[in-house]
């Protein structure tokens, strides 16, 4: 086998919305253990197709994100083995069921929020752990790393500015990102696919889950080049307004901290700076002269 084939590994993070306030939770068109079940067995393909392929998972929702994959705590050793199955593929389905479970009660005892998930924290955390990994690879060993977003939240701009400074980030690091929406045309997350190169998928049917994160998503960037995927999507670059949330071709943009709003305010409500505005000047009477009688 190639030498450079056996030095380049793939590194996979899973950002999985956990939201309770998501419609296809909420109409129970799909059960979150539903998703997690296909999520384990996607993220142990992606293990299975390589001996040095590495996987990390990370879940959000309104309030807070956690890292849920790799956990500190244990190491596959710790872990007592299921007859019939690789010790690697125990050690992350154990590992990531307890730390969901764990996440959803710390959900659970506090206010559901109604706002949109922490997308770009859970970026953030993901492009710093992907990082600390380039970092602490040998010498000439290779890392292709990339982001998958499973989601099923509507289009809202709460986290407009987070977001884009993650995307246009992973966009400096080479990482690309992914979406798999489940049930909306997410526009925010659309341009996130676009920036990075990345696949974004609006599923047809909820119950082909598994079959399309393993058509669409397992295979690496490089890959895709030479299967056939589904093709971009047409992607509206229009941003959201601060004061609204809502998608503007037309606003007022703040010249401290660009925040954008569809109307015309004094006062910045997000850095809180006072615009001195101009009050419109006087016509000046121009004074008519004298014609002199020769």
């Amino acid at each position: 086998m190639n030498e450079d084939t056996d030095s380049e590994s793939s590194l996979l993070v899973v950002i999985f919305d956990t939201s309770l306030t998501q419609d296809v939770i909420i109409n129970e068109e799909i059960k979150l253990s539903e998703c997690l079940e296909i999520i384990i067995t996607f993220v142990n393909s992606h293990l299975m197709l390589k001996s040095n392929n590495k996987i990390a998972m990370i879940t959000c929702d309104s309030k807070n994100c956690q890292f849920i994959y790799p956990d500190s705590t244990n190491e596959p050793g710790q872990l007592r083995q299921t007859d019939g199955q690789y010790e690697l593929f125990t050690h992350v389905e154990k590992t990531i069921r307890k730390n969901v479970q764990q996440f959803l009660v710390k959900t659970l005892e506090g206010e559901i929020g109604h706002h949109d998930s922490l997308f770009g924290a859970a970026c953030s955390i993901a492009l710093c752990y992907i990082n600390r990994l380039e970092n602490e690879k040998s010498l000439g060993d290779k890392m292709n790393s990339r982001i998958l977003i499973i989601t099923g939240c509507g289009n809202s701009g709460d986290q407009y500015i987070p977001c884009m400074n993650t995307f246009f980030t992973a966009q400096k690091q080479n990482v690309t990102i992914d979406v798999c929406s489940l049930q909306n045309e997410i526009t925010l997350l659309q341009q996130a696919c676009d920036i990075t190169n990345g696949v974004f998928l609006k599923l047809p049917q909820l119950s082909s889950l598994l079959q399309y994160l393993l058509w669409v998503f397992l295979p690496d960037p490089t890959v895709r080049k030479k299967l056939v995927v589904p093709p971009p999507v047409s992607v509206d670059y229009r941003p959201f307004c601060f004061c609204h949330h809502e998608l503007i071709d037309i606003g007022f943009v703040c010249s401290v901290c660009l925040a954008i709003y569809c109307k015309l305010s004094p006062i910045c409500t997000t850095c809180e700076v006072v615009f001195k505005l101009k009050a419109p000047m006087k016509p000046i009477k121009v004074k008519k002269k004298k014609m002199i009688k020769s």
